[in-house]
């Protein structure tokens, strides 16, 4: 079967912990081949070098996009989240997961419908596009047209998604304990438990339909943004209906003017900061896939499915730990980042002076005349060699509450938006009216 037509998705837990068990054998094979060739040439390779090669990381990219759900969403996080602190190679092979997705060929599409709609549901639409307009990790989305006229957008899940959520968040930790590249001394129980839980969420599709009008509502006042219209004559939970809204992606702006640039993401940092601190809610996937550009500029926020509420006690964090950074206070930054979670007080403790380099870096960033560019990207070596002698010391490994994570990432992946597009946005004058509201 050609990718064109699509690869069915393995929806049993049998057969997917099956996809699961070709990996591990493909990475074995792939290691041995490794270090035979490496042996040969005279050197002793190490295990995690034999891991890490562009041909165990393509067949890992691989077969998560065949997989999708839980296993390609939590691929997708790990490319984005890390952002250049990644190892080049795994950056370069998960990035695909950000954008690619295989497709369900069509009689499991209809399989899937059928269920959702009842075995008639073609009569419902004047049109149905058969083949996806877009296909991610969780759903795919096909473009229709009902009798009376309207244009919809119907984001379709894969079979299997929800039941298998618990079984791949715990095969993609143990493929990542595996490759060395979560410390073995580091207990991620809590924030698996997390992601399960957020994973099951966003695998509820009436649940996203909820959030969507929320933040219709929540968005009423702000032309800036569109929202798409629900449709519940259409939604269930493995089905979403909205209206569809012609749009390209954000990064056409790669093409575009300065002003526009810095227009569109000093919009979206904007929100950010309205949904920390105002909204108290947060869709917390950053994906870049979740912003579309209409004609106009206007900006459509696509995928709630991640919408999630703020606790108070991380938004206390962020405005003490930000109001110092406007501050230049850099002890209360410090003390603000333990305080909050970020980091743990034996890092403060342990490793001192790295970390008053690391903020002061920071503060020198922001407290640059004129705007924040998002381009010049310089004073990431500083910090990532400072972190990284920190992440030597097993005694000051340390992970942050998983509600801070999750907010983290969606702040962490507008920067990297905003380096992408190489904007330039007065950061210090949005955070500061955030905080005075």
């Amino acid at each position: 079967m050609s990718d064109e037509e699509g690869r069915a998705v393995p929806r049993s837990r049998i057969a997917r912990a099956g996809q699961f068990g070709r990996l591990a054998g493909g990475l074995a094979g792939g290691m041995l081949a490794e270090g035979a060739r490496r042996l040969a040439g005279g050197e002793r390779p190490k295990v995690r070098d034999l891991l890490l090669t562009p041909g165990n990381l393509t067949r890992v990219a691989d077969r998560l996009a065949h997989l999708r759900g839980a296993a390609m969403k939590l691929g997708q996080m790990i490319s984005l989240d890390s952002g250049d602190f990644l190892p080049p190679e795994l950056s370069d092979i998960l990035a695909r997961l950000r954008s690619n997705a295989f497709h369900m060929p069509p009689a499991q599409l209809a399989a899937v419908l059928a269920a959702e709609w009842g075995p008639d549901w073609r009569r419902r639409f004047r049109r149905f596009q058969a083949h996806p307009i877009a296909a991610a990790s969780i759903g795919q989305v096909h473009r229709a047209e009902t009798h009376d006229g309207r244009i919809l957008a119907i984001k379709v899940q894969y079979p299997g998604v929800a039941e298998s959520v618990d079984a791949d968040v715990d095969n993609v930790a143990t493929l990542l304990r595996v490759s060395g590249l979560i410390p073995p001394e580091l207990d991620l129980t809590p924030l698996l438990a997390e992601a399960k839980a957020q994973l099951a969420r966003e695998a509820d599709y009436r649940r996203e339909g909820e959030q969507i009008e929320r933040y219709r509502a929540l968005l009423a006042g702000s032309p800036e943004f569109v929202v798409p219209t629900l449709e519940p004559e259409f939604t269930t939970g493995r089905a979403l209906a909205m209206s569809f809204v012609e749009s390209r992606p954000i990064e056409a702006l790669d093409e575009a003017g300065q002003a526009e640039r810095d227009q569109a993401v000093t919009r979206i940092v904007t929100l950010v900061l309205r949904e920390l601190f105002e909204f108290g809610t947060m869709q917390t996937d950053p994906n870049f896939a979740n912003y579309r550009l209409l004609a106009d500029g206007r900006i459509a926020l696509l995928d709630f499915g991640a919408a999630q509420a703020v606790p108070e006690p991380i938004r206390d964090g962020y405005r003490t730990l930000l109001a110092a950074a406007l501050a230049g206070n850099r002890d209360a930054v410090k003390g603000g980042a333990v305080a909050a979670g970020f980091i743990g007080a034996g890092v403060a403790q342990r490793h001192g002076a790295a970390l008053d380099r690391m903020v002061d870096v920071v503060l020198a960033e922001l407290h640059k005349p004129g705007p924040f560019d998002f381009g010049d990207r310089a004073f990431l070596g500083v910090l990532r060699e400072e972190g990284l002698g920190i992440a030597a010391d097993k005694a000051s490994w340390h992970l942050p509450p998983a509600d801070l994570l999750f907010v983290q990432r969606k702040i962490s992946g507008t920067a990297l938006l905003g380096a992408r597009l190489k904007a330039r946005v007065p950061i210090r004058d949005l955070v500061a009216d955030a905080l005075s509201r």
